[in-house]
């Protein structure tokens, strides 16, 4: 039975990229590569190509869950796409400071923190990405502890990663706010009895969470 919606969470799990972290591939891919993009129609083009859409089982997606290599998913991107490899690893190697830290939700995570909340994350991110974040932004101090499809070698919005991610964080899912800006992701959390609500900005989601009387 669910938990009434007035009863205070046990914790609130964030995701990371395009919630806790900027991540707007059409402008990454025009920066990066402005010859493959010359407008938004043709990065949106190549944005589908490259990361299929995050689809579990696709290249990239088996990027996030850590069972393709680095060199592996950039062969298999230049392959299907045509890019030319040193292209594809440009462009790889430039998200990692894209992923830049979202001001407002990086203020409402210190407010959590400074309010007793317990944080968790949970993201879909490769390897070498999630190490460059860690490395990178001393608030990620503020997470009890989180998965990253990376470590546990399973990916969002599959069911696995949840059940991983409540017995890690030792929760009731019921009883638990989750926050991420995808859809399916949101809507695989709710199918599995998560507080799950999607993200669009820290204002919003925080309102959002509170009409609910989640927080």
């Amino acid at each position: 039975m669910s938990a009434p919606a007035f009863e205070p969470p046990q914790a609130v799990v964030f995701d990371f990229g395009g919630v806790l972290f900027n991540w707007q591939p059409l402008q990454l891919i025009q920066a990066v590569l402005p010859s493959h993009a010359r407008d938004e129609a043709e990065a949106t083009v190549l944005a589908q190509a490259v990361f299929q859409s995050f689809v579990p089982g696709s290249d990239w997606a088996e990027f996030d869950r850590g069972v393709l290599a680095w060199d592996e998913v950039s062969g298999r991107i230049a392959t299907r796409t045509g890019l030319p490899q040193a292209d594809v690893h440009r462009l790889m190697a430039a998200i990692p400071p894209h992923l830049a830290p979202i001001a407002s939700t990086v203020a409402w995570l210190e407010r959590l923190a400074a309010a007793g909340a317990r944080l968790h994350f949970l993201s879909n991110m490769p390897a070498p990405f999630a190490d460059y974040l860690l490395q990178s932004h001393a608030f990620l101090g503020l997470f009890l502890s989180g998965v990253f499809s990376s470590e546990v070698h399973q990916v969002k919005p599959n069911d696995d990663i949840f059940h991983t991610a409540a017995e890690r964080f030792g929760v009731d899912p019921a009883r638990t706010v989750f926050i991420d800006d995808h859809p399916y992701n949101v809507g695989a959390a709710r199918a599995l009895g998560w507080r799950a609500v999607q993200f669009q900005d820290a204002a919003q989601c925080e309102a959002d969470l509170k009409a609910q009387g989640w927080l």
